[in-house]
């Protein structure tokens, strides 16, 4: 009892210099579970050190917890732009969860409110359509602009433009991919069962592989049918997450491209569903899914 008693009359240490720390505001939104905390620099001025926040915000343990950092900023082409941080501090060109999540962020904060807005990302400027229910935007449809099917471009040196089932080695295994880039570079693997596949050991095999000198972001996929799969993502500078909207397109086109599936697809994602469609070969793949916000807080401090 004395010893409870001790415990309760103890008082953490104050610190003055926590009173002078400048307070940032952010807000913790979602697409399908993969998770970023949203930082809006229309309103107040933007980190000076986005990376080591990415990596601070991102721990789920001491920071906030998320997949990574996304920037909400003013754009001079479009209604806003996004700029998105890995768990890691890496930068990405684009995110598919994230600018639905943007496109939300922008509507329901007052920032863009109509019902098509425009982001300006990586990629360009994409158009994003809202599903706007009792004034909260709920479904978001992007225009996610055609895929890159260049290797160069991709980039990857894996021979064909794309590469289609190539074979790769990853230690002791290997696994026919096909690279896809939306802006970001994509390797796509057709499996039996994407449960059962080993992803915490294979995926960041793949993601470092030579083949690929910017890194990869590595999916697995099986085929439910012609109209409909299963994948799982080991995201490149996050590890496994619950959902890649840029991923998703990807495994669309490359069922497209190895003739296992339709131009309309509906994608079963842990987090939940995307429906993806690549109308056909020059055309835009267009991606539709929920964003949700969970919560607002303060940070102190901005890095």
């Amino acid at each position: 009892m004395l010893e409870s008693a001790k415990w309760r009359s103890w008082r953490w240490p104050q610190s003055d210099s926590l009173d002078d720390e400048p307070i940032m505001k952010f807000t913790k939104m979602h697409g399908l579970g993969n998770d970023y905390v949203y930082v809006d620099t229309f309103r107040q001025d933007p980190p000076g050190d986005p990376a080591s926040l990415a990596v601070i915000l991102s721990d789920r343990h001491r920071g906030v917890g998320a997949d990574g950092l996304i920037l909400i900023m003013p754009s001079d082409r479009a209604d806003a732009r996004m700029r998105m941080f890995n768990a890691d501090g890496s930068e990405g060109e684009m995110c598919g969860n994230g600018v639905r999540c943007v496109a939300k962020y922008l509507h329901d904060h007052g920032l863009a409110r109509k019902e098509r807005v425009s982001v300006e990302t990586g990629r360009g400027v994409l158009q994003l359509d809202l599903e706007v229910v009792g004034g909260k935007a709920r479904r978001v449809r992007v225009d996610m602009a055609p895929p890159v099917l260049d290797a160069d471009a991709i980039p990857t040196t894996l021979p064909g433009d794309p590469p289609i089932d190539v074979p790769i080695e990853l230690g002791d295994q290997v696994l026919k991919v096909t690279a896809v880039s939306m802006g970001n570079p994509h390797a796509v693997a057709f499996v039996e069962d994407v449960v059962r596949f080993p992803l915490e050991v294979l995926g960041p095999l793949l993601e470092n592989h030579p083949a690929f000198p910017g890194r990869v972001n590595a999916h697995v996929v099986d085929i439910v049918s012609r109209g409909e799969v299963r994948m799982r993502t080991w995201e490149r500078g996050s590890g496994i997450t619950m959902a890649c909207g840029t991923g998703a397109c990807a495994v669309c086109v490359a069922g497209v491209l190895t003739g296992r599936t339709d131009r309309r697809i509906l994608a079963h994602l842990p987090g939940g569903d995307l429906t993806l469609e690549w109308p056909e070969p020059d055309a835009s793949v267009f991606m539709t899914g929920p964003a949700t916000e969970v919560f607002e807080g303060d940070w102190p401090g901005s890095a």
